[in-house]
């Protein structure tokens, strides 16, 4: 009975510790300067943005870098230069009539960021996306959540195995970039090794564009509604931008409360841009390749 007593202290110390905001104190580090370089061959502006980072606890946005001279070169020939724009930390490549685009599926890319005496540098190369063939949807009757529409897209991973994906959802222009959101594709399916190339994208993958939300009485709510839209963009991403992305999902998808004892440290997540001087520099740089389909909702489809 004594050590059942024990026990139900040691629990009951447990919960209630586990309620107060504790804020210990961190140990200052040095600013470090971070490139975020996603790149596509959209006939549009592309934009190369170059930060530095602040104390884990400052509540303001990460301060722009400027001076920088910032270029990316194709096959290590054709040269796309980078502007300063109006907006601190943001450089710009306009597309010309002598450079419509920024990429060619099947190029190599080294991106370069010259800056207060030092270069940075990255490579990437321009993979193949396939196209995006419907998006639809379903409604389903629920025993433990109300009746609800769901989408769903269908698209075919190419012959070859290796290709890798970033699937980003919009529903009513919102776009879905909550972390559990970060729908990621390796092939056809959701990790390396399986037999799953050349065939359409496996059923979590196609069923991941549905925003799953509650109301304030922590209900479900149906992911759509006649009359939404969705609209889906398919990047290819290379292998190294698909772990970086795996790795960002787990950082900031955080459990919260008890759960977190058992999660993953945080830790700075490793990027892919290098300093000649081996300053570490976070940041990734990655050209894509990109296809768009949009969906609606139609009201008169409604079930019968």
């Amino acid at each position: 009975m004594k050590i059942q007593l024990y026990l139900l202290a040691i629990l009951g110390w447990v919960v209630t510790g586990c309620e107060d905001d504790v804020f210990p104190e961190l140990e200052p580090a040095e600013a470090r300067i971070v490139v975020d370089a996603w790149i596509t061959n959209d006939t549009a502006a592309q934009t190369v943005r170059i930060t530095e980072t602040l104390p884990y606890y400052t509540e303001n946005f990460a301060p722009g870098v400027e001076s920088a001279v910032v270029y990316i070169l194709e096959d290590g020939a054709e040269k796309y230069d980078f502007s300063v724009s109006n907006v601190s930390g943001s450089y710009v490549w306009n597309p010309s009539a002598s450079q419509p685009v920024l990429g060619k599926i099947g190029s190599n890319y080294e991106l370069i960021v010259q800056l207060n005496g030092k270069e940075l540098s990255s490579f990437s190369s321009l993979n193949r996306v396939p196209e995006i063939d419907s998006i639809t949807f379903s409604f389903e009757t629920g025993s433990f959540f109300p009746d609800s529409y769901f989408a769903e897209f269908f698209a075919v991973d190419p012959v070859g195995p290796g290709d890798t994906y970033w699937i980003k959802a919009y529903k009513n222009g919102e776009f879905l970039n909550q972390p559990n959101e970060i729908n990621l594709a390796f092939d056809a399916g959701t990790s390396a090794g399986a037999n799953v190339d050349g065939l359409n994208f496996i059923q979590p993958i196609r069923n991941s564009i549905n925003p799953f939300e509650s109301d304030e009485n922590d209900e479900f709510i149906s992911p759509y509604a006649p009359g939404d839209s969705v609209f889906l963009e398919l990047f290819s991403i290379s292998n190294d931008a698909f772990y970086y992305l795996s790795e960002l999902r787990i950082q900031t998808d955080r459990p919260g409360g008890f759960g977190e004892l058992f999660a993953v440290p945080l830790s700075n997540i490793s990027g892919n841009i290098t300093a000649d001087d081996d300053t570490p520099i976070l940041g990734f740089f990655n050209m894509s390749a990109v296809s768009r389909k949009s969906g609606f909702l139609d009201p008169n489809d409604l079930p019968e």
